[in-house]
């Protein structure tokens, strides 16, 4: 009976010590960045600052949050905020992704001019390529875009945002 209490003792004495140098471990490791943008790249514009949103009236995001976001499921990198305008339109449209049409089963409204939208990376290229490029909201648009698409390219079609958007806050 003495040899079991010891023994627990023992276990007891080894998972306390564990358990401090864990605490410790992370203690030291907790005093990364402050900033949330700092500590999340994905929440950062082109121009280095916080992501603003991009629209919420359409609602818009891959995640239909609002912004443009990139997160690690998004292989389309739908990360550029872009204004729609009727030649984008009607281009995205005949290249076989319709976002006129009202989808109410997707709860999809459809797009009109002057309509802010999280478009991918690749049709915004396609688009730049055919000279119908839509105009782009800098700090709403994911720095994740900059892996394949060039800054002079996005600030030749760049607008200012309607109004202060407040910052993201999470992906």
């Amino acid at each position: 009976m003495n040899s079991h209490r010891s023994l627990l003792r023992g276990v007891a004495s080894l998972v306390a010590v564990g358990l401090g140098l864990l605490l410790l471990a992370n203690s030291a490791g907790a005093q990364g960045p402050v900033d949330k943008s700092e500590a999340n790249p994905a929440l950062l514009d082109v121009l280095d600052q916080p992501l603003l949103s991009c629209s919420r009236a359409p609602l818009t995001g891959y995640t239909r949050n609002g912004s443009c976001v990139v997160s690690k499921e998004d292989a389309g990198v739908y990360g550029v905020c872009a204004v729609m305008s009727a030649r984008f339109l009607a281009f995205t449209k005949g290249e076989g992704n319709d976002l006129i049409t009202p989808n109410p089963k997707q709860r999809f409204p459809g797009l009109k001019p002057g309509d802010r939208w999280c478009v991918c990376a690749g049709r915004w290229q396609q688009a730049l390529d055919a000279g119908v490029a839509p105009k782009v909201v800098l700090a709403a648009t994911s720095k994740s875009v900059l892996d394949s698409l060039f800054m002079d390219d996005l600030t030749k079609h760049a607008t200012k945002p309607r109004a202060p958007s407040p910052p993201v806050l999470h992906p």
